[in-house]
């Protein structure tokens, strides 16, 4: 998808080809940019866990002898960590900035562009921009050109990859910072709305002199109240064991349903702070990303 223009098919058959190949030309390079994102954050997931588990080493939370293993859950600063996608964020992008340096200064040396130009070539072909303005390797010959032009082509498919990842990351940041945004300014002027979110809070919490909730739970026949009075109870009244039962049928037949899908192996074990550091359910590449983040502290 970069799309320089330098090169393109002149005939009709070529034109055909271009489209049918394409399409799974195309396909497959996303697989396989997805394919890296998952690796290389199960990869900076592992060496920060490394890099945690020696600071708690150090502060005298985990004991010299300890090693990964069954005793890991016994360890209650280990149990669901996972890396923080600023984390994630910085070392992506610092290893972008070094590897367009790195290829700034080759394509300086070896195309005579200015380092700048360098650098703008490198953000417009790695982020798949592709304006074609800024060409590599359209000269007739190059002093060491078949070296030149594999570590071009080692350059921009580590960079196409690399800045694939740190949009991914920043994708996810900037839901954050949207989330957060709408929450600051959600129902400031709806006193109505604060007191219904208060109430919503407390959804499942059962209280003494507590109606059924309307059409929120559907109820069997014998699941019905028997309560003496249709009127709303005294504050000081307990519930009966059959109104409590009846309130919580809905999250009991969740809890039978979690726990025989787990015994089932089905779906697969994710930590349950997964959004603490804001790994969340997404689509394509964020689903792949998050839910990397979120099970490697447990795969490891």
């Amino acid at each position: 998808t970069l799309g320089f223009g330098m090169t393109t098919p002149a005939t009709v058959a070529g034109k055909v080809f271009l489209i049918v190949y394409g399409l799974f030309g195309c396909a497959g390079t996303i697989l396989f940019f997805n394919l890296f994102l998952e690796r290389i954050i199960s990869l900076l997931a592992f060496i920060m866990k490394a890099c945690h588990e020696r600071q708690l080493r150090r502060s005298g939370l985990l004991p010299p002898n300890f090693r990964r293993g069954p005793a890991m859950s016994g360890v209650g600063s280990l149990v669901g960590w996972k890396p923080s996608v600023y984390h994630v964020l910085l070392i992506l992008g610092m290893f972008a900035i070094t590897l367009s340096c790195c290829a700034s200064a080759m394509y300086t040396a070896v195309e005579g562009w200015n380092y700048v130009d360098s650098l703008y070539y490198c953000f417009v072909t790695f982020s798949t921009i592709g304006f074609g303005d800024l060409v590599s390797s359209q000269n007739a010959a190059y002093q060491n050109q078949g070296l030149y032009r594999f570590g071009n082509f080692i350059f921009i498919l580590m960079g196409v990859c690399c800045i694939y990842s740190l949009f991914n990351v920043i994708s996810i940041v900037i839901k954050q910072v949207l989330n957060w945004v709408l929450k600051k300014f959600e129902c400031r002027c709806c006193p109505k709305c604060h007191k219904s979110s208060a109430r919503l809070g407390r959804r499942n919490a059962i209280t003494p002199g507590a109606r059924l909730r309307r059409h929120n739970i559907s109820m069997d026949a014998d699941g019905q109240y028997d309560s003496d009075t249709e009127g709303r109870r005294l504050s000081g009244e307990m519930i009966s064991m059959r109104e409590l039962t009846a309130s919580n049928k809905v999250s009991l037949a969740i809890l039978q349903k979690q726990l025989s899908e787990t015994a089932n192996g089905y779906p697969r074990n994710v930590c349950i702070n997964t959004r603490q550091n804001g790994f969340s359910a997404g689509v394509g590449a964020l689903a792949i990303m998050n839910n990397r983040l979120a099970e490697t502290s447990d795969s490891r």
